[in-house]
């Protein structure tokens, strides 16, 4: 994850070559995509983590094909689409941010008081230094109200440092433990999710550049964007792990704070790298208490969806675009946020319909062709 963060800050560019650059040259932070678990477990079930790790170190080419072609097909991702595929990512996180906000899904004290209070404080002390707090202050705000939250777990017995104390100081992770097979039917599989994770990574970048520049993101820095997802995830399986995407909760990190600076966001991808390389950083994040984090991040999350709603007001509201919005809501959202609807349809349109944020993008692309 902080390697491929580094790749956006610090773009890699292929001098006479067909290829895009590796990087978007934005402010994206990008970690393990949640998109990926299911494909994984079925697979996972059948092959092991080999079959696992090599279906997500071939499917990844879909994404270098998807980056390669992606100037002819900007057209079709006006700001209409972008703009309803970020309502549709801020309408996802906020019910992952209420989930962690009461102690996190599968929790023993999920909802409880304790975790409510914990979340409920770090948000005041978010948004009190959102509104009245100046430099500093005000740009900190995020990470201020985390370690108040953090003060505050400690203090109702919430935080067991047990973890941190038996965590090594130092550990390299060690490329292709595991090994590789190749399924067709695994590789299949993952490709498949690599293109709604494509799909997510063009409105995580718009995302980006509509809350800090006041603009759509431009085909270079999609394409970016998308190529560094590729890379990032074929590395991750090198080292044993899941694939990577670009994280639409940064878009709201970005959209609150106003921070894009280039060191700023390198530091933050060494932090990662050192989670990595020294076990027992990684455990002192880890066991921070769920609803400190949903505390920090459930207005951040609501950032995204407006972002949203701007681009789209950008494109006004005219009977077509009025009539597009509400085929691409009714159908790409209804649809995606209720799979059981879908249990009999076949199994192309059952994919399209497991994810909300692809499906929503998907109807979009074709209502506003249509």
């Amino acid at each position: 994850s902080g390697l491929t963060t580094l790749f956006h800050v610090y773009p890699i560019g292929f001098k006479k070559s067909f290829l895009p650059r590796i990087g978007a040259g934005l402010p994206i932070v990008m970690g393990t995509s949640f998109a990926f678990v299911p494909t994984a477990k079925t697979v996972g079930a059948q092959y092991g983590l080999p079959g696992v790790l090599g279906g997500g170190l071939l499917g990844g080419l879909v994404e270098v094909v998807m980056a390669v072609f992606l100037k002819p097909l900007k057209r079709f991702f006006p700001p209409l689409v972008v703009g309803s595929v970020l309502i549709a990512i801020g309408v996802n996180l906020l019910t992952v941010g209420v989930n962690y906000f009461a102690g996190g899904v599968g929790s023993k004290d999920y909802g409880s008081p304790s975790n409510l209070l914990i979340g409920f404080s770090v948000f005041m002390v978010v948004m009190l230094l959102q509104r009245f707090g100046k430099g500093m202050w005000n740009a900190s705000s995020l990470l201020i109200g985390v370690l108040a939250g953090y003060a505050l777990s400690i203090a109702l017995g919430k935080i067991s440092f047990g973890i941190v104390g038996s965590a090594p100081w130092f550990s390299i992770p060690i490329p292709m433990r595991f090994g590789y097979e190749f399924h067709l039917d695994a590789v299949l599989a993952f490709a498949s999710i690599y293109i709604v994770s494509g799909l997510e990574t063009i409105g995580n970048t718009s995302g980006i550049t509509v809350a800090a520049f006041d603009r759509e993101a431009t085909a270079e820095e999609t394409s970016g964007a998308i190529m560094a997802d590729a890379a990032g995830s074929m590395i991750a399986s090198v080292f044993n792990t899941l694939p990577n995407t670009a994280f639409g909760q940064n878009a709201g990190i970005v959209a609150m704070t106003g921070v894009v600076n280039r060191w700023c966001i390198a530091v933050g991808a060494f932090v990662l790298i050192g989670a990595g390389l020294f076990p027992k950083i990684g455990a002192i994040f880890s066991v921070m208490p769920n609803s400190v984090l949903g505390g920090a991040v459930i207005t951040v999350f609501a950032m995204i969806m407006i972002n949203g709603i701007k681009l789209i007001g950008k494109a006004g509201f005219s009977h077509r675009n009025i009539l597009v919005l509400a085929v691409t809501f009714g159908i790409g959202m209804g649809f995606g946020s209720t799979p059981a609807a879908t249990v009999h349809m076949p199994a192309v349109l059952k994919m399209i319909f497991h994810d909300s944020v692809s499906a929503v993008c998907l109807i979009s692309i074709i209502a506003n062709l249509v």
